[in-house]
């Protein structure tokens, strides 16, 4: 069943679907690599990799499989990167959730606030119960975001994934929408 090309506002973001004239920008974040040392594929070295992404979020809202959307400033417009869910299970009411930010604006909080929206339209309109993410172990400060978001380290998995010659592990986190809905209201009590 086809995703609605959502999109969803914050404080300082808005996040919304991908298209075609954010492909420079896109690829600006995703060849920097340090932006994907811990991702699960190298940098990318071409335009047409951009150009790719882009048609398989598409793809992924039309076959109802992943929810991919752009992170932008709403003071600039700028697009500084994407969060998703992803790889979506109906018959659990379960999907992944990842994220990618331009090195320029890392430590500024933009992940768990958009992460904290894209969240909240998951376990809200999307109506799921679990959402998972996996990173590589040596990735801190993305163990710290979905710690603050509430997610539950869930275990490792040893020597899972393969990237540009280097083995390396995962860690897994889950986050269940009782959890998530225990948070918000604790959040908003307090």
């Amino acid at each position: 069943m086809p995703l609605d090309p959502t999109t969803l506002t914050s404080e300082r973001l808005v996040l919304r679907p991908l298209r075609a004239a954010d492909a420079d920008a896109l690829f600006a974040i995703f060849s920097d690599s340090a932006v994907t040392r811990y991702w699960s594929s190298t940098a990318w070295t071409t335009m047409q990799q951009a150009r790719d992404y882009i048609a398989a979020a598409a793809e992924g809202l039309a076959s109802g499989s992943a929810l991919r959307l752009g992170i932008e400033l709403a003071a600039s417009g700028e697009l500084v990167g994407q969060a998703a869910l992803y790889a979506f299970q109906p018959a659990n009411r379960r999907c992944d959730a990842g994220y990618a930010l331009a090195r320029a604006h890392w430590g500024k909080g933009y992940v768990s606030e958009a992460m904290t929206a894209l969240l909240e339209h998951g376990f809200g309109a999307l109506d799921l119960n679990r959402v998972e993410a996996d990173i590589d172990p040596r990735n801190t400060a993305s163990a710290r975001a979905l710690t603050r978001l509430g997610f539950e380290r869930e275990g490792l998995l040893r020597e899972r994934w393969m990237v540009g010659g280097e083995i390396t592990d995962t860690e897994f986190y889950g986050l269940l929408k009782r959890d998530w809905e225990y948070r918000v209201t604790v959040n908003r009590a307090g």
